[in-house]
């Protein structure tokens, strides 16, 4: 029997991720859907399978005493109003990236949280992927020593052709590079490191090609993060790039590197320093919301739902440490300076 009762905020591309993903794990479902669109019953059941109830009405929903957990897949602007009043309603939540469009809002969805007592997962998903489970694995066996430099880059091209782009270009819902897709990339290369950050420094350009001319922000920004601890690393986030999409992965160590699926390492004996060793992982090679592995991310959701406790990878506390530095990072983009984490802290 399902445990927990999920509804859903809006109804786009992302929510067809979602849907699929809670209904295929084991201990929760999807029993309703709120939308500004018109949607029936009829069509959801016709779409997705089951019995779930349509509204227009969020209050009416969240009045709802049989959903559980909200999933809140609405435009990234609707995102705070939205979260709070989850929140205030005694639901927990999963959260679409980015949590919100600036620190200030995401701070009051931290607070409603707390003042609540509701558990968070926000869609840093990248971090349950094959290539950063197996990543993380690697580091955490020693394999690469202690690591000094690290970067994560995310290219893809978000442009006329893609779904994300007639709301994407807006600083309303897209916000900036890093905000609107390449936080995963600042999200893993934090994962990977694994250490406090200090202080970014960052800068921005955009494409001169006339596909990228709707954006009201610079599409192309690339960020020096040094922690505390004197290591270094770089995210470079690309939307505006014409090429396959690519999750660039390179991690420098005392005793080895890992360069996307390869690697090589001094703590295995006989193996050629002159060639890679390769790692039987998947890439992350596609943005496509279908592609990425939120079913397992749900899947320990849920699990830390049953146990009462917040969630290993993607809790709102860990999200909240990758946008102070995202944050840090546009804010130095835009004043062309040296940014200290203090700052965002306050």
């Amino acid at each position: 029997m399902k445990t927990f009762k999920d509804g859903i905020i809006g109804y786009g591309w992302v929510a067809g991720a979602h849907i699929e993903a809670i209904n295929q794990c084991a201990a929760a479902e999807v029993v309703a859907v709120y939308s500004a669109r018109e949607l029936s019953p009829e069509s959801l059941a016709a779409a997705h399978g089951g019995a779930i109830r349509a509204y227009s009405d969020l209050d009416a929903m969240l009045a709802d005493d049989s959903i559980d957990v909200i999933s809140i897949c609405s435009y990234p602007a609707r995102h705070k109003d939205q979260a709070v009043a989850v929140a205030r309603a005694g639901k927990h939540l999963i959260i679409e990236k980015p949590l919100a469009l600036s620190m200030a809002d995401c701070r009051e969805i931290e607070r409603a949280a707390d003042e609540a007592g509701v558990q968070v997962c926000v869609c840093f998903e990248c971090r349950y992927s094959s290539q950063f489970l197996t990543t993380k694995a690697v580091i955490d066996q020693g394999l690469l020593g202690e690591i000094h430099y690290g970067e994560v880059d995310y290219y893809h091209g978000i442009g006329p052709w893609y779904g994300q782009y007639r709301w994407n270009t807006t600083r309303e819902n897209g916000g900036s590079s890093l905000l609107s897709a390449g936080c995963h990339a600042m999200d893993a290369l934090l994962l990977c490191m694994g250490a406090e950050v200090e202080s970014v420094t960052s800068s921005a350009t955009g494409s001169k090609n006339a596909d990228f001319s709707s954006y009201e922000y610079p599409t192309t920004c690339v960020t020096i993060v040094n922690f505390t601890d004197g290591r270094v690393g770089k995210v470079a986030s690309v939307i505006d790039c014409l090429q396959p999409y690519y999750f660039h992965t390179h991690l420098v160590g005392s005793e080895g590197s890992l360069l996307d699926k390869r690697f090589h390492s001094t703590r295995l004996g006989g193996l050629d320093k002159s060639a890679w060793s390769e790692l039987s992982m998947k890439l992350l090679d596609s943005g496509d919301v279908s592609d990425h592995p939120y079913q397992t991310q749900f899947e320990a959701y849920f699990e830390a739902l049953r146990r009462g406790e917040a969630m290993a990878l993607t809790s709102l506390d860990e999200a909240m440490k990758s946008f102070e530095v995202i944050f840090a990072a546009d804010l130095s983009a835009a004043e062309k300076r040296k940014v200290e984490l203090s700052e965002i802290r306050g």
